[in-house]
């Protein structure tokens, strides 16, 4: 029997990919618990103008995440925070701090997506790695400056 699966299944594959299963296991596990659909050829036409209609979505979110990116290397960022006479800092900057530098710059990027090489603990200049998409990822340039400094 032809089926759409509707969810990943680890033994027979990705979800919207039509498979052949034997009769027993797809009335009787798979359709019931709503895991996969009867292949038709309504069901299999539906599936088409699905996959174009995400297809679309997927291609506005990567354009939409590039303009981002180009709009992140524009920028010169800089990250405040608390640091002793020899420039060493009492913490460390953490990706939550420059998603919130970026925030004041008018870029929404959650902090789970940026990664740093290695923990900031003194002053200076720093790069961090921000993914945007599934193809599309920006580099972040920052400064990191004493807290009194901002004026």
């Amino acid at each position: 029997m032809k089926i759409i699966l509707r969810k990943d299944v680890a033994t027979l594959g990705d979800a919207g990919e039509v498979v052949s299963v034997k009769n027993g296991y797809a009335n009787n596990f798979l359709i019931p618990q709503g895991i996969a659909i009867r292949a038709t050829e309504g069901t299999l036409k539906a599936l088409e103008t699905e996959k174009k209609q995400q297809a679309k979505k997927v291609e506005a979110q990567r354009k939409s995440a590039r303009d981002l990116a180009q709009k992140i290397e524009q920028l010169s960022l800089k990250v405040y925070a608390k640091a002793g006479e020899s420039g060493k800092l009492f913490g460390t900057v953490t990706a939550g701090d420059i998603a919130d530098a970026l925030k004041v710059e008018g870029v929404e990027v959650d902090r789970r997506k940026i990664t740093l090489e290695a923990p900031i603990k003194a002053l200076g200049k720093y790069e961090a790695d921000a993914k945007l998409f599934h193809d599309v990822s920006v580099r972040v340039h920052f400064e990191v400056e004493a807290q009194g400094a901002e004026a």
